[in-house]
């Protein structure tokens, strides 16, 4: 994959940048697919449910209204969607099992750490338009993360 800087400055007419200074935690630091999204606050109910899907690759955006009360991912979570086929997750909230998620095939990036698990409830959505750090996360679109940030585009670059 080409660097996120690399991307921005042959594609900066169509793509944008998110402005959140994310961690990285997940064993791949560069992963990229079609966006799906959760939206969704201290409850990973919807989210793990997505993680059971066939991931075809996608990266799934959650935004977790910036919220480190509770982990919305972990070690089991993050190797199921692995295991599904799922490029990466980025969480606009907490994850836990830091040690154990650095060992896995899954990009993860997350705001931090916080070992208590999220509620249960079901409570948020799926596959919704997302807006956080000047960027539109919009389901079907195309996320391009690593070390340097993200880089958000309406289609596949090159």
């Amino acid at each position: 994959m080409r660097t996120t800087p690399d991307l921005y400055d042959d594609f900066e007419d169509i793509a944008t940048t998110c402005s959140v200074q994310f961690r990285d935690f997940g064993g791949k630091k560069q992963f990229s697919g079609k966006i799906r999204t959760v939206k969704c606050r201290n409850d990973n109910q919807l989210f793990r449910a997505l993680m059971d899907e066939p991931g075809e690759g996608a990266v799934a955006v959650v935004d977790g209204k910036s919220s480190t009360e509770v982990a919305l991912i972990g070690d089991i979570i993050a190797a199921k969607a692995a295991k599904n086929g799922w490029s990466g997750v980025v969480i606009l909230g907490a994850v836990r099992d830091v040690a154990e998620l650095a060992k896995i095939d899954l990009g993860v990036k997350a705001l931090g750490a916080n070992p208590a698990k999220s509620i249960k409830r079901g409570q948020g959505a799926v596959d919704v338009v997302l807006h956080f750090g000047g960027a539109r996360f919009e389901p079907g679109h195309f996320i391009y993360c690593d070390e340097n940030g993200l880089l958000i585009a309406p289609k596949a670059l090159a």
